[in-house]
């Protein structure tokens, strides 16, 4: 085989490898997400009530610090531990001039009916077509054998989301300053290991009033 050949079989191995981690620019696995970092521009998204009505975002309109906290749905228990945790924080955050905005896969009707958590007040919103964890970059694609593991345990993420996409966001929390600009970032593929009320309010109190 002369180098020309080898090189195209190299660069169809190349873009075959990238088709195999990416789905439409979206990672196949977890631990290939990259989130936007400290120091980066947020983005502009925007996602829907629980009356389907959107609810738009964009960096140059934070009157507030803002934390924007993704998590996969209602069906999921850890993300109900971690909403039940960050109760005992959120008042204080807000009291020291937060806007505190929960973004869920669970479609608009789901967005508070599929939580266990009980006593549950805060701001949820529904990113079912994970249009906003796109652009956080903290979306993902759930391959066939995570999703038959799914169904196994009750969970059928095309009935929650209400879509065909079968992507889910890695557990993250970004904090957005008014100027736009992100400050703070915890984002982890092991959706297991969350952030903590103790430790959210570590990273805010610098940017509380």
């Amino acid at each position: 085989m002369g180098w020309f050949a080898k090189a195209l079989a190299a660069m169809a191995l190349a873009a075959t490898a990238i088709a195999a981690t990416e789905i439409a620019g979206v990672p196949t696995d977890a631990a290939q997400v990259k989130p936007l970092a400290v120091g980066d521009r947020a983005p502009v998204f925007a996602a829907q009530t629980t009356l389907g009505r959107m609810r738009s975002f964009s960096p140059n309109g934070y009157r507030k610090p803002t934390i924007v906290i993704f998590y996969r749905g209602g069906w999921c228990p850890y993300c109900n531990a971690q909403l039940s945790d960050l109760h005992t924080v959120e008042p204080r955050l807000r009291a020291r001039g937060f806007e505190i905005v929960f973004l869920s896969t669970d479609q608009p009707k789901l967005l508070y009916s599929s939580l266990k958590a009980a006593d549950i007040h805060y701001t949820l919103l529904s990113d079912s077509h994970l249009k906003a964890a796109r652009a956080f970059h903290v979306a993902y694609h759930v391959n066939d054998d995570l999703l038959a593991k799914m169904r196994d345990y009750g969970v059928d993420l095309e009935a929650t989301t209400g879509t065909r996409q079968h992507e889910l966001p890695v557990p993250s929390v970004f904090l957005i300053d008014t100027s736009g600009i992100i400050r703070y970032v915890y984002s982890n593929p092991d959706y297991r290991i969350r952030l903590g009320a103790d430790a959210l309010w570590a990273a805010a109190e610098p940017f509380a009033k």
